[in-house]
């Protein structure tokens, strides 16, 4: 009786773009190339944007063949995009591994800024948001976090005719969730081996991960931190952000404390104003007592309606007597609108949908 011996699995090539330059240069040597080759393949990966091997022309065919035959660029295409009346677009993303997450390109007359998604879902529950009522399924890599900087970028120069300025962490997911790659994804769009954005113009934002918070200070990394903050006391945030939970108003006093002292950097407060929720002069109050911890700024922001919730945005009457009350108390405070409403882009409002996943 004959027995056929199982097949072999074919082996899973690793993303080239995993490697570090020391692993790809010691690839390249092991299998006969030059040791500068790696600098010209990290190049074309990182500066260049290469979504391919072929397309390394100034590498020969043998060295482009050795790459393909071992590793793959798990690049991000976009599936679909849409343009709001407001000119903002956003784009639905697809993952190498099929996943799908949304970001947007936000036009304004003194910036160009990208919103870029940090883990497909999120897992943070909050009552407010579209993408909280999604199930988080992994984080992205560095790589797939860069990608979305490239791709809109690339929006922002064929539609707009002018670069990309600026980038928010603010789309699906909590960044320091996923701090590795978050940090590392930084490090590469601020380098002037990759896209070479001044650190000034990144913010990363959070839901409220105190001790992350506190690593970001004790890393040193080069952007903006931004605070979700949304109510003012214990008791609302709980309600409406349960991380809060175990990230109290106390903790995250605490750890902004330490970010400021080591950084030197302000800290902006994100406050979606809510309907007869965190909308009164007494949520203001208090409020403006959180604005003393250290150095900031406030966003107020127009809430952006989901299907899941029924949450309302503050009167314009209200929003503009609770702006005026901090800003006569000598806080910087800015309104700010939402854009991209009509194609569900607007703060909060991200979550991938079926006319998206098409």
């Amino acid at each position: 009786m004959l027995f056929e011996l199982p097949l072999a699995p074919t082996p899973v090539k690793r993303d080239i773009r995993k490697l570090s330059a020391d692993e790809l240069k010691a690839f390249l040597v092991e299998h006969g190339e030059k040791p500068f080759r790696a600098k010209q393949v990290q190049e074309w990966l990182w500066k260049n944007t290469a979504a391919s091997f072929e397309a390394m022309n100034n590498l020969s065919l043998a060295t482009r063949e050795l790459l393909g035959a071992h590793f793959v660029i798990n690049g991000v295409t976009v599936q679909n995009k849409q343009l709001s009346n407001d000119g903002t677009i956003k784009s639905a993303f697809r993952l190498f591994d099929g996943n799908v997450v949304e970001g947007v390109l936000i036009p304004h007359d003194t910036r160009m800024t990208a919103c870029i998604s940090s883990q497909v879902g999120c897992s943070l529950t909050c009552k407010f948001c579209a993408t909280g009522y999604m199930d988080r399924k992994r984080n992205l890599d560095a790589a797939e976090i860069y990608d979305q900087v490239v791709r809109i970028r690339e929006q922002c120069e064929a539609q707009y005719g002018t670069p990309l300025t600026n980038i928010v962490y603010m789309g699906m997911g909590e960044p320091l969730l996923n701090y590795a790659n978050v940090v590392e994804s930084v490090r590469r769009i601020t380098s002037p081996d990759g896209l070479n954005m001044a650190p000034r113009r990144i913010t990363i934002s959070t839901a409220g991960i105190a001790k992350m918070i506190k690593k970001l200070a004790d890393d040193d990394v080069k952007a903006n931190l931004a605070l979700s903050l949304h109510a003012p006391t214990d008791a609302k945030r709980n309600e409406i952000m349960p991380i809060n939970e175990a990230n109290s108003l106390a903790a995250l006093k605490e750890a902004l404390q330490y970010y400021h002292q080591k950084t030197g950097r302000k800290v902006t407060y994100e406050y979606i104003v809510f309907e007869n929720f965190n909308d009164t002069l007494e949520d203001a109050e208090n409020l403006l007592k959180i604005s003393k911890w250290l150095p900031c700024k406030i966003n107020l922001i127009e809430y952006n309606p989901i299907e899941n919730a029924d949450y309302r945005n503050t009167g314009e009457e209200n929003l503009m007597s609770f702006h005026q009350y901090l800003a006569d108390r000598g806080v910087q405070t800015n309104l700010r609108r939402s854009r991209g409403k009509d194609i569900d882009a607007a703060c909060g409002q991200l979550a991938v949908k079926e006319k998206t996943t098409a």
